[in-house]
């Protein structure tokens, strides 16, 4: 048995027919014995509306509500993938960034992560649930809900994996690899034959496809 975290990003869990695909690979994992926790991000476009219907909002707005705003597509996934892995017998409770908690600095909008306390996530594991934990989130020292900014997903997944002491992590990607910057955005972006010592984890993470 191995406690495992697994993170799925927005084009995994994109609609509800790609949840319940997500739902049958925690499930194998769940059925294999394994401890898993599971980290999400937004359903794929999700956070970019938000941002947006901010923008439209103010062009000046409050970086904290910003924040409120954001996060809450995180929310979402969470607790939709919750849903449809209780409709397939699988014992699984949501949990937001402040319900562990997973603490940050102050920057709203990129902020980082200062402590997480795995406590509560690993009683959960050890009593047989599958934590389903929104991703990019936190609260910060003012006690309001904070984001990771972009891409903050991986970072909460993998923060999470070191805070539970977990075997594996695995980052469920659509692309074949680690590159050295965001392909769709720099063409000539590389993609890397393995990570770089000096931003080696202390557990193991490995990009695996969602099939």
């Amino acid at each position: 048995m191995a406690r495992l975290v697994m993170k799925f990003g927005g084009t995994s869990v994109a609609d509800l027919d790609r949840i319940r695909n997500v739902a049958a690979h925690v499930k194998r994992e769940v059925d294999a014995g394994h401890q898993v926790a599971v980290v999400v991000s937004a359903m794929a476009g999700k956070t970019n509306e938000l941002v947006a219907l901010c923008r439209g909002a103010s062009s000046l707005h409050d970086a904290r509500e910003y924040d409120a705003v954001v996060a809450s597509g995180e929310q979402v996934t969470s607790g939709l993938l919750a849903i449809t892995l209780q409709a397939m017998g699988i014992d699984a409770r949501s949990w937001q960034g402040w319900q562990l908690p997973i603490v940050t600095d102050s920057a709203h909008g990129a902020a980082r992560i200062q402590s997480i306390d795995g406590t509560r996530v690993i009683e959960q594991m050890e009593a047989g649930r599958v934590a389903v934990i929104a991703g990019f989130q936190g609260i910060g020292p003012d006690g309001r809900v904070s984001t990771l900014g972009r891409g903050g997903s991986d970072t909460s997944a993998v923060a999470v994996a070191a805070a539970v002491k977990a075997d594996r992590c695995d980052i469920y990607t659509d692309v074949d690899g680690v590159y050295t910057t965001d392909p769709r955005v720099v063409p000539k972006a590389r993609r890397l034959d393995k990570q770089p010592q000096d931003h080696a984890e202390r557990r193991p993470v490995r990009n695996a496809h969602l099939r």
